[in-house]
C-alpha cells in the first residue's frame, strides 16, 4: 500500500529536502531525455532538424506550460484538504479535477492543432526548417491530453506527500521515450516527427499506468458513488486556483515567444545555438524547479493545517539549499559549457558552440535570482494565491518583450542571452513584496480562526 505523508510537523529542511529529491531525480530524467532527444536529432538528422525542434520550443512551453500549471493548481486544494484531514472533500476534488482535465485537454488540442502553421509563420520560422517544425508542433499538440493527464495524476499524488511514485513513472516514461526515439528516427526514419511521436506515446502509456496505480494503492482515494458526482462548486474552486497558475506559465511564455521570434530572425545558426543552450540550461534548472514544486505542496499542507509560521521557516530552508546548489552549478557551467554543447553539434560548428556557451555563462550568473523566483512563486501558489503569483509572469513577459523589441535588433544574440535573466529580475521585484503580503495575510487569517487577538 502506497503511503501518503504529511509535512506539517518536524524539521522543515530535511522534510523539504527528502520531498524534493525524488522530484529532482524525476526532472533530471525528463531533461536527460530532452538532452538525448536533441542529441539524437542533431547528430543523426543535422543542424536544420535540431533548429526545427527548437524553433517552436517557446510555443510548446506556452501550451504545455498552461496545461502543467493547471495540473499543479488543481493539486493545491487537494494538498490543503489533505493537510486539514478532510478526506471526503479531497476525494471529490480529485474526481472533479479528472473530469475538468478531460474537457480542457481535448479543447486545447483541437484549437492548437488548427493554428500550428499560423503560429510558426508568426514566429518568423526560417523556411528551410518550417516543414519539420510544423510536424513536430502538430504531433506535440495532438498529444496534449496525454501530457495533461500524466501531470495531473502526478500532481495529485504529490499533494498527498508522495513524490517518489511520480518519479518511478517518469523513469519508465523516459526509458520508453528514448527507446522509441531511436526506433522512430534510426529504424523507421520518421525524422523530427518520430521524436514527437515517441514523446506523446510514452506519456500516454505512463498516464494510464499512473491512473490505475493511484486508485489501487492509495486507500484514502477510494471513492464512494457520491464522491464521483460532478460538483460545479468544486469545479469553480479548482478553476479559480488552477487556471491563473496555468495562465502564469502562458503569460511567461508569451514573452519567451517574442524572444524566440527575435532570435529566429537572426538565422538558423542562432536558432541551433539557442536550442542547444536551452536544453543544457533546463537540465541544470531541475533542482530549482523541483524545490519550487516541493514548496507548493509544503505550503499547501501547512496552510491547510493552520501552521503559517512553518511556511516562513520552509522558505528559509529552501533558500539555503538553493544557494549551495547554485554555487556548484556555476562552477560546472563556467568551466565546461563548450563540452556540453558538443553533445549536439560537431566540433566544426564553432559559431554555434561559442554562442551557446555565451548564453549559458550569462544565464548561470543569474541563477540565484531564478532560484528565489521559484521558491517564492510556488510558495505563494501553494498558499492558494495563484492570481497574485500570475502577475509575476506578467513582469517576466514585459521584460522579455522589451528585450526582444528594443535590445535584440541592436545587439543581436548578446541581447537574446540577457532575455531570461532580465525577466527573472523583473519577477523577483514583484514576488518579494508579494510573498511578504501573503505571509502576513495567512498569519492574520489563522489568528482570527484561533481567536488570537494579539496575533491578529
Amino acid at each position: 500500500m502506497a503511503q501518503s505523508k504529511e509535512m506539517t510537523a518536524g524539521p522543515c529542511l530535511p522534510l523539504i529536502f527528502n520531498f524534493t529529491l525524488p522530484l529532482l531525480l524525476g526532472n533530471m530524467l525528463q531533461q536527460t531525455y530532452s538532452l538525448i532527444d536533441a542529441a539524437i536529432v542533431g547528430k543523426f538528422l543535422g543542424i536544420n532538424a535540431l533548429a526545427s525542434v527548437g524553433a517552436s520550443t517557446s510555443v510548446v512551453f506556452l501550451i504545455l506550460g498552461f496545461c502543467n500549471g493547471c495540473c499543479g493548481g488543481f493539486g493545491i486544494p487537494v494538498a490543503q484538504k489533505f493537510g486539514a484531514r478532510d478526506y471526503v472533500s479531497m476525494r471529490r476534488l480529485v474526481s472533479v479535477s479528472l473530469k475538468l482535465a478531460g474537457m480542457m485537454s481535448v479543447g486545447i488540442a483541437l484549437i492548437t492543432c488548427l493554428l500550428c502553421a499560423f503560429i510558426l509563420r508568426t514566429m518568423q520560422t526560417p523556411e528551410n526548417i518550417f516543414q519539420d517544425a510544423y510536424w513536430y508542433l502538430l504531433i506535440t499538440f495532438i498529444g496534449v491530453p496525454c501530457t495533461f493527464f500524466y501531470n495531473l495524476l502526478s500532481s495529485i499524488i504529490r499533494a498527498l506527500g508522495d513524490s517518489k511514485t511520480p518519479f518511478w513513472f517518469l523513469l519508465f516514461s523516459t526509458v520508453l521515450n528514448v527507446l522509441l526515439d531511436l526506433l522512430c528516427i534510426l529504424v523507421f526514419h520518421w525524422g523530427v516527427a518520430g521524436a514527437a511521436i515517441a514523446t506523446v506515446f510514452s506519456q500516454g502509456v505512463s498516464a494510464v499506468l499512473c491512473y490505475f496505480y493511484m486508485y489501487r494503492k492509495f486507500e484514502i482515494l477510494r471513492m464512494q458513488p457520491a464522491d464521483k458526482r460532478f460538483r460545479p462548486e468544486l469545479a469553480r474552486q479548482l478553476i479559480f486556483v488552477g487556471v491563473p497558475m496555468g495562465l502564469q506559465f502562458s503569460i511567461t511564455a508569451i514573452g519567451s515567444i517574442m524572444l524566440q521570434s527575435a532570435n529566429n530572425a537572426l538565422g538558423t545558426a542562432c536558432v541551433a545555438a539557442f536550442t542547444a543552450a536551452m536544453r543544457i540550461k533546463m537540465f541544470f534548472l531541475c533542482m530549482l524547479e523541483s524545490l519550487g514544486i516541493a514548496m507548493a505542496t509544503f505550503c499547501g499542507q501547512n496552510y491547510g493545517a493552520g501552521k503559517p509560521e512553518r511556511i516562513w521557516t520552509g522558505v528559509k530552508a529552501a533558500s539555503l539549499m538553493m544557494i549551495v546548489y547554485v554555487a556548484a552549478v556555476a562552477i560546472i557551467l563556467w568551466g565546461f559549457s563548450e563540452k556540453f554543447v558538443l553533445l549536439f553539434v560537431d566540433p566544426s560548428e564553432t559559431e554555434i558552440i561559442a554562442d551557446a556557451a555565451l548564453f549559458l555563462h550569462i544565464s548561470v550568473s543569474f541563477f540565484p535570482v531564478l532560484g528565489l523566483l521559484c521558491i517564492l512563486r510556488y510558495s505563494i501558489q501553494g498558499a492558494g494565491y495563484t492570481k497574485l503569483a500570475m502577475f509575476s509572469g506578467v513582469s517576466e513577459m514585459i521584460a522579455r518583450i522589451l528585450v526582444s523589441v528594443v535590445a535584440v535588433p541592436l545587439w543581436g544574440f548578446w541581447a537574446v542571452c540577457f532575455g531570461d535573466p532580465t525577466a527573472w529580475v523583473f519577477a523577483d521585484a514583484f514576488l518579494i513584496p508579494a510573498f511578504i503580503y501573503v505571509y502576513r495575510r495567512l498569519r492574520l487569517i489563522v489568528a482570527r480562526e484561533r481567536g488570537d487577538i494579539r496575533m491578529a
